[in-house]
């Protein structure tokens, strides 16, 4: 059973987000995701400044098993990401919630976290 945390938002896509106390979002994949995904060997991560439309291809998160596309959850302008995964893309296996991947500056955080899913809702997609 996969851990789902009541605070964050969902896309169908497996990603999770959460608005930033500056109102930015920060971005990174759920425990179901990782758990589908196997041991991660390797994370593209997206370049700084990139705008993103919402479910548009952000990055690539490569396991043993395959690679995925992360998607942006919301649309926005990327403006962090995540260095240390470069080195220790584990993390999203070990801490799928605290190893996030990037960071964006939404064009309309509000209304794009509004379309994602919220933990039941998201619990309910991957039929837990």
């Amino acid at each position: 059973m996969s851990d789902i945390p009541a605070e964050l938002r969902f896309a169908e896509s497996h990603e999770w987000a959460k608005l930033d106390a500056d109102g930015n979002v920060i971005v990174g994949i759920s425990d179901h995701a990782q758990e589908a995904l196997g041991d991660v060997v390797f994370v593209e991560l997206p370049e700084i400044g990139k705008e993103l439309g919402a479910s548009e291809a952000a990055g690539v998160v490569e396991s043993v098993k395959a690679a995925s596309d992360i998607y942006a959850p919301v649309g926005g302008k990327v403006i962090a990401v995540n260095e240390e995964l470069a080195g220790s893309p584990e993390l999203l296996n070990s801490e799928p919630y605290n190893a996030w991947i990037f960071k964006l500056e939404p064009s309309s955080a509000d209304a794009d976290l509004g379309k994602l899913l919220d933990a039941a809702g998201y619990k309910a997609t991957i039929g837990e």
